[in-house]
C-alpha cells in the first residue's frame, strides 16, 4: 500500500479507507491482562525465541526515514515498526518497502520513480548504518540467519511497484546491486509491466490494458528470475497473477494480501489463486489492513459518515482538516470503535486459517503492511506480534506450523528463487 504519510491522510480504498477503522491507533489489552492464558503466552515466547520470525512488508514514510526527524531506533510514536517494537514483540527481521506511487508513463515519470525508489532504498540502508550493533542489511537467507544469530534485527529491501523499473531491464540489476530482493510488479493502477487489480481511473486506466503481463512484463519476470529477485504479486490483477505463475521459473510471493473467500476485496486472492500459489511453491503473506480483512458494518459506515459531516472533515482529503478537527475526529473514532468494532486480530487469523486450509501450511506467512495502512485491534504494531502466536496456539497450531508461518515459508521461497537463478547461470555457462 501507500506509505505511512500519516496513513489516514489518503483515501486508497475508493473513499472508504478510513471508514474501516484500520488507520487509527487502537488501544489493545495487554497480553498479561487478568484471565489471559499464561501457558499460551509462555509457549508463544518460547516459539519466538527459537523461530526465525519475519514480516514481509512494512513501509517507510519517505527519504527522511532513519534520520533524527524519524528515528526507527527509538520506540517512535509515529511508527508501528521500529527496532524497539520489533525487539519487544520478538520479530527478527522485516522487509522494508521502497514504495513508488503510480504516475504518468513517460520519460520524466520514470525518472522520478527511479529516483524516489533509490532515495527510499538509501534511507533503508541508512538505518543499518545508524544502528550497526542492533540491525544489519540481509541480502540472502543465510545472512538473515547469521544476523539474527548475532542478536540483531535483519533488514531487507523490497520495491513496491514495478513502475520504478521504467522501460530498461538493466534497472533490475541495478536495484539488485542495492540489495533489493523482491519487487511488487504493480500498485494501484496499471503500469508498463502488468495490469493491477485496482485500475486508476484518474490516470485513464481501463478495466484491463495488457490482459495480464505486458510483453515488457514478461521480460521483467524472466530477468527477475535470472537475478534471483522474488516476484511479488500483491496488487496484481488475476490475469497478471496467472501469467506470472505460468511464466516464472521460481516460486512467487504475495507479500501483503488477504483471502477473498473470507472478505471479497480486489486486493485479496481467490481460492483458485491460492491453489495456483501452492502448485507454484509460493507463499501468501497475510496482510493486517483492516479494510482487506473485514467489511465495515453498515451501522459503522453510517456513524463514521455522520461524524465526519458533523466535524467538517472529508474522507477524501482528511489532510485539509484543521489540527483541531483531526484531533476531535480521532477522539470520537475511539468511541465508535467501541460501539462498532473494526477488524481485529481474530479477523487477521481467520485469513491465515483460510489460506492454510486452501494452500497448505507451507504456503502462508505474515506481511503486516505496518506504516502503510496495516494495523488491527490487538495486532497494531510489532510490539504486539506475540498476540498473533498466542491466537494461533489457541486455535491449535503447532510450534512447527507457527514457525513456518512466521518466516520459515518465506525463507524457503527465497532460497528456491536464488537456486533457480543459480541454475540459469550454470546453464548459460
Amino acid at each position: 500500500m501507500s506509505r505511512m504519510r500519516r496513513v489516514w491522510l489518503q483515501s486508497l480504498f475508493a473513499g472508504l479507507a478510513w471508514t474501516t477503522g484500520q488507520y487509527f491507533l487502537l488501544a489493545a489489552e495487554p497480553l498479561d491482562r487478568p484471565g489471559a492464558d499464561e501457558s499460551l503466552l509462555a509457549q508463544a515466547q518460547m516459539i519466538h525465541a527459537q523461530a526465525l520470525t519475519l514480516d514481509s512488508h512494512v513501509d517507510i514514510v519517505g527519504p527522511q526515514y532513519a534520520t533524527p526527524q524519524l528515528d526507527p531506533g527509538i520506540d517512535h510514536p509515529r511508527l508501528k515498526c521500529d527496532l524497539v517494537k520489533m525487539a519487544a514483540g520478538g520479530v527478527d527481521g522485516v522487509f522494508l518497502a521502497a514504495f513508488v506511487g503510480q504516475q504518468a508513463r513517460d520519460a520524466e515519470g520514470f525518472r522520478r520513480a527511479q529516483q524516489a525508489a533509490a532515495d527510499k532504498i538509501a534511507a533503508i540502508r541508512r538505518l543499518t548504518t545508524m544502528y550497526p550493533e542492533r540491525c544489519a542489511l540481509a541480502t540472502t537467507p543465510e545472512e538473515v540467519e547469521q544476523i539474527v544469530a548475532a542478536g540483531k534485527r535483519a533488514i531487507m529491501i523490497g520495491i513496491e511497484n514495478g513502475y520504478a523499473l521504467g522501460t530498461d531491464l538493466s534497472s533490475i540489476g541495478r536495484f539488485h546491486a542495492l540489495g533489493v530482493r523482491y519487487i511488487t510488479l504493480c500498485h494501484n493502477g496499471h503500469n508498463q509491466v502488468c495490469d493491477s487489480c485496482n485500475p486508476a481511473a484518474k490516470l485513464g486506466d481501463r478495466e484491463t490494458e495488457h490482459e495480464g503481463l505486458s510483453s515488457f512484463g514478461r521480460q521483467v519476470v524472466a530477468e527477475m528470475n535470472r537475478q534471483g529477485i522474488m516476484i511479488d504479486l500483491s496488487h496484481a490483477a488475476a490475469s497478471t497473477f496467472r501469467d506470472a505463475v505460468a511464466l516464472s521459473r521460481a516460486p512467487v510471493i504475495a507479500s501483503h494480501s488477504g483471502c477473498s473467500a473470507v472478505h471479497s476485496h480486489a486486493r485479496n486472492l481467490s481460492d483458485q489463486q491460492l491453489k495456483l500459489l501452492r502448485s507454484n511453491g509460493g507463499v501468501i503473506q497475510i496482510v493486517a489492513v483492516g479494510g482487506f480483512l473485514k467489511a465495515p458494518s453498515p451501522e459503522r459506515k453510517k456513524a463514521i459518515a455522520e461524524l465526519a459531516r458533523d466535524i467538517g472533515v472529508s474522507e477524501r482529503d482528511f489532510a485539509a482538516a484543521s489540527k483541531e478537527q483531526q484531533t476531535r475526529f480521532l477522539g470520537e473514532m475511539a468511541k465508535l470503535d467501541q460501539r462498532y468494532p473494526p477488524a481485529s486480530l481474530k479477523d487477521f487469523c481467520d485469513h491465515i486459517e483460510h489460506a492454510v486450509r486452501v494452500a497448505g501450511v507451507d504456503h502462508v506467512g505474515i506481511g503486516s503492511d505496518f506504516d502503510g495502512g496495516g494495523g488491527v485491534r490487538d495486532f497494531n504494531n510489532h510490539a504486539e506480534a506475540l498476540r498473533v502466536t498466542v491466537e494461533l496456539l489457541r486455535r491449535g497450531y503447532t510450534a512447527d506450523a507457527i514457525t513456518k508461518i512466521w518466516g520459515g515459508n518465506l525463507l524457503r521461497v527465497w532460497r528456491k528463487v536464488r537456486a533457480a537463478s543459480d541454475d540459469r547461470a550454470q546453464h548459460r555457462g
